[in-house]
């Protein structure tokens, strides 16, 4: 259901599908929007007047319970690389509940070479693998993450992460010796430096968290989702979205 209302929506400008499958009482956690049903077709009609060519293609899908999380490339110019969006939608009796959304602009290179969509690890397979242990994914990428970000721990790399894992963050390197370098340089530069999960979804082999990374306690922070892959034990591979905190919101909700 939330594939085909993303794409009536976003890409064929249906504004049907939201009458459809969004409950009147949405809840809006984009900083862009206001809440409701009525403000989501505003938008969505204003984008396509606006950039009539716009689409986006889903490049995963990952759901746990009533929760589903989109990660996609939106280009609203034909011949730019657009935007790494993170759409989270959580379900409320067949229809469209509440949403949250990060979304960072493609850069034209990354450090690593390696764009931010593609999944080099394998088996390269079409989505989450069914065969995977969620809990046991989610226990591991968990694990590493709260290692780095709240107990300022590098080894947790050691622990949870495959020595050569790939890297999708514009800004990094493959491989756990390059991120041990940099959270290190993190840690002595902002001591404060946390992040607090709000979200965990887990399917198969994939695991998306969606946080709150505050680089001190002053610090208005970032909205991310980090995607990490396990497979035999090990994160194999990593993409982020990373969003500054806006100073207002057209919402009440906060983007957590």
């Amino acid at each position: 259901m939330v594939l085909h209302y993303f794409d009536q929506l976003l890409n064929h400008g249906k504004l049907a599908v939201i009458d459809r499958f969004v409950k009147p009482g949405y809840i809006e956690h984009d900083p862009t929007r206001a809440s409701g049903a009525k403000a989501l077709r505003e938008w969505a009609s204003d984008l396509k007047t606006a950039h009539p060519e716009s689409h986006a293609t889903v490049k995963k899908v990952i759901t746990q319970g009533n929760l589903v999380v989109l990660y996609s490339n939106l280009i609203l110019e034909t011949g730019s690389k657009g935007t790494a969006l993170v759409d989270i939608f959580r379900i409320d009796k067949g229809k469209i509940a509440e949403h949250w959304n990060v979304q960072q602009q493609v850069p034209d290179s990354t450090a690593s070479g390696h764009d931010m969509f593609s999944t080099l690890s394998t088996p390269r397979l079409p989505g989450p693998d069914p065969r995977a242990s969620s809990t046991d994914s989610e226990k591991i990428a968990l694990g590493m993450m709260l290692g780095l970000t709240v107990d300022h721990d590098v080894t947790a790399l050691d622990r949870y992460a495959a020595a050569d894992y790939y890297q999708h963050s514009p800004t990094a390197v493959d491989g756990t010796a390059a991120a041990k370098e940099t959270f290190s340089k993190i840690y002595a530069q902002y001591p404060g430096f946390t992040a607090s999960p709000k979200r965990v979804i887990a399917e198969g082999d994939y695991v998306a968290i969606h946080s709150h990374y505050k680089l001190g306690a002053d610090d208005a922070g970032m909205a991310i989702v980090d995607f990490l892959r396990v497979r035999n034990g090990k994160v194999v591979e990593h993409w982020d979205v990373v969003q500054q905190l806006p100073a207002t919101s057209a919402n009440d909700n906060t983007m957590f």
